[in-house]
């Protein structure tokens, strides 16, 4: 409240030394309209607040991989967010996240068709390119894994953008534009999530986790509303991944108790740092690096 007094009263002073007076109607009309969007958010006047003045909306999913969950981005702001785990009470809950869609929709009083854009965390046909390739590159090893993994893909996996329609169609029957959807790839999601809600202006993204489509760590230049990515490495060669083998080295389930294996961390001394840099990862000056594969079975034994 003192901020805003004294704002208002250098912004008096301002007007009468400009001369100006005509703005403060003006002025005073805009900081309405913007108190007018900020306490509409949830209100049944909020979807007529965005139409009026243009807002895109965009719903933001990432399912069927673990913790499922639903964001709501409103011209460029985070209104609501939610994991499906927090409603389903199931941990890691990896199927489609329909209370968490429901819980952003309804925050802002939104009908799904009253969004813009629906976006998916990752590009299903390019994840799908690397699992060919990968196991044509180490075939026949690794058929097992390939004949149980090819069904759910060829049912459903390859056929995201028709299933992710369907399962949309259930909050609201009137939705009805599958061109709506979009796929983002895996890595900048990661990265857009990091640098968008953060206060820099520019900034080097880094991101490092098991693996998206082929990338498994990324640097990125952020500017502004932009991201470009200048470096990448690929599978197999993963840090989650190679913690991931540690956690299930170690008796943890992997995707799960890798947060158990950083608490634990603390209390152990590195006796087998030196074996680690010697004979699993060859790290480069440049901090790039290349895992020694003869130790993992990955790339056919998930």
């Amino acid at each position: 409240t003192i901020l805003m007094l004294s704002f208002l009263k250098e912004f008096l002073s301002f007007l009468k030394e400009r001369k100006k007076y005509w703005l403060f109607p003006i002025i005073i009309v805009l900081f309405l309209f913007g108190a007018l969007i900020i306490l509409s958010e949830g209100s049944v006047i909020a979807p007529f607040i965005y139409t009026m003045f243009w807002m895109t909306s965009i719903l933001g999913i990432s399912a069927f991989y673990h913790d499922s969950a639903a964001a709501l981005i409103i011209d460029g702001r985070i209104i609501s967010a939610a994991q499906e785990e927090r409603f389903s009470r199931k941990k890691h809950d990896a199927r489609y996240p329909y209370n968490a869609v429901e819980f952003v929709l309804n925050h802002s009083n939104l009908k799904l068709n009253q969004i813009d854009y629906i976006v998916f965390f990752e590009k299903p046909f390019l994840k799908f390119e690397r699992l060919l390739e990968t196991y044509l590159a180490f075939a026949p090893k690794g058929f097992g894994t390939f004949c149980m993994a090819m069904p759910i893909w060829l049912k459903e996996k390859l056929f995201q953008k028709k299933f992710l329609f369907e399962n949309l169609k259930q909050h609201d029957e009137s939705f009805n534009n599958i061109e709506k959807i979009y796929f983002s790839e895996h890595h900048y999601s990661h990265a857009a999530s990091a640098f968008y809600p953060s206060p820099f202006k520019d900034a080097i993204i880094l991101t490092m986790d098991g693996v998206g489509e082929w990338a498994t760590t990324t640097v990125a230049l952020g500017a502004d509303n932009e991201i470009k990515m200048i470096k990448e490495i690929h599978f197999p060669h993963s840090i989650g991944l190679l913690y991931s083998a540690f956690t299930y080295y170690t008796g943890f389930k992997v995707n799960s108790g890798e947060y158990k294996v950083m608490g634990l961390a603390p209390y152990g001394e590195p006796k087998y740092k030196n074996i680690i840099f010697n004979e699993l990862i060859d790290l480069k000056e440049d901090g790039s690096f290349r895992l020694n594969m003869r130790y993992f079975n990955y790339t056919t034994g998930l």
